[in-house]
């Protein structure tokens, strides 16, 4: 019987050692993939791409007659500083488990990719989503969702000790130099010319706005040491706003919300309220604000939560058409004058992309939201919470065949299992 036992019992443990075998290999199958086929030339990571890795990136006409829109949605050019500043999360982690050189010169590619688009243009404060054939041109509208992880970027990448001192002076200037601009410009983001002079704000009195105005403010105390900084994190958290008047450090207690006018679940730009929470949680030493910020990522983790089993949906043998040529949606084009004329078009010809590619439709449902909602999961600092959550994070990771996709959104992935991976090492279980 106790021979019988121990073998059983050996069995049981050789099958978990080779799931968890199974999902790390997995995870190394997306990170290779988002390396070879992801990360252009100008190492900024892609919306998406045909298989081959082929894109058709947008000339500077294209970009300077805002077509197919100002704010160039649709394009595989359109989010580099933001899933650069994103997946900076990822690679700052898997430095952190392996200390290897080659994955620090990785990180370096993306902190060089975030320094590329803050130097295109001549307007102090814009932060280019993307760049055109020519090296040098893009569309004029950046927004809060390109800012925000410009930002978290460079703070993870310099929080987590990759900095070289020389690297450390440079990227704290560059920060307080994109800070001041904005502050400069009342939170809100600055455009290149084009419709409309901003696009998105850091003032917002909702989840959109507070953890991103909170994470600046305490960013630049903890990067800089000048106490303004911390006055005004600290007056801005107790401060009243929106017709709820609700304190913004209640409002960062609350957690993500989705906004219905994004759709039924976005754990993809909501995640930029969630990692900007969790910044202020490892920056923060006063015990009452971090119980705030440890609750908001608690909630917004039980929230995301429920998008995990959507991976389900996603058909992995599915032969749906993906057409990586955007010009279709040049068809709702129309001169734009005014940020409202810019959004109308630019969701007008999504939906013209959507019908004539309908797998883009599907990976963005299917596969970004549970990618992203496994990630903002394990953002959240309860261990016992998140490895609760690990078989249902696992079963995301390993449902994908990352080659066959055609949107990088599945990145987040890295940034899950890396977190469980330093769970893992801290808690030993």
């Amino acid at each position: 019987m106790k021979t019988l036992a121990f073998f059983v019992t050996f069995g049981v443990l050789a099958c978990g050692l080779a799931t968890a075998g199974e999902t790390e290999d997995q995870v190394d199958r997306a990170h290779a993939e988002i390396w070879k086929r992801f990360v252009d030339q100008y190492n900024l990571v892609l919306d998406y791409t045909a298989l081959d890795g082929s894109i058709i990136r947008p000339t500077p006409e294209e970009c300077r007659e805002c077509k197919p829109s100002a704010l160039s949605w649709g394009i595989p050019v359109e989010d580099g500083p933001m899933f650069n500043g994103l997946y900076l999360d990822a690679m700052c982690n898997r430095w952190r488990l392996s200390k290897s050189d080659d994955d620090k010169k990785l990180a370096r590619r993306l902190i060089d990719g975030l320094l590329k688009v803050s130097s295109i243009g001549t307007t102090p404060g814009f932060i280019a989503r993307g760049i055109a054939t020519d090296g040098k041109t893009t569309y004029p509208m950046g927004s809060n969702d390109q800012t925000t992880p410009w930002l978290y970027g460079i703070w993870r990448y310099l929080n987590d000790g990759l900095a070289t001192p020389d690297e450390r002076q440079e990227l704290i200037a560059k920060f307080t130099e994109q800070v001041t601009t904005l502050d400069q410009n009342g939170w809100r983001m600055p455009c290149e010319g084009g419709p409309s002079k901003y696009r998105g704000s850091f003032m917002l009195p909702t989840w959109e706005g507070a953890p991103r105005i909170l994470f600046v403010l305490k960013a630049m105390h903890h990067l800089t040491g000048d106490p303004q900084w911390q006055a005004r994190y600290l007056a801005a958290a107790e401060e009243k706003v929106g017709k709820g008047q609700r304190k913004r450090i209640e409002i960062c207690r609350h957690g993500l919300e989705f906004d219905p006018g994004q759709g039924a679940r976005h754990s993809w730009t909501g995640s930029e309220g969630v990692v900007c929470l969790r910044a202020l949680w490892e920056m923060e030493t006063d015990p009452e604000l971090k119980q705030a910020y440890a609750q908001g990522l608690r909630s917004s983790a039980e929230l995301s939560a429920k998008s995990l089993p959507l991976c389900e949906k996603f058909n992995v043998d599915g032969k749906e058409h993906f057409d990586p040529d955007w010009h279709m949606m040049n068809a709702a084009w129309k001169p734009q004058n005014s940020e409202e004329e810019a959004v109308a078009v630019a969701v007008a010809g999504l939906r013209l992309q959507g019908k004539a590619s309908p797998r883009m439709h599907l990976e963005k449902d299917w596969m970004r939201e549970p990618c992203f909602a496994a990630w903002v999961v394990t953002l959240c600092p309860d261990a016992a919470y998140v490895t609760e959550q690990r078989p249902a994070i696992e079963k995301v990771i390993q449902h994908y065949r990352f080659n066959e996709l055609y949107l990088s959104q599945f990145f987040p992935v890295e940034s899950a299992w890396y977190r469980l991976k330093l769970i893992e090492a801290d808690t030993g279980k």
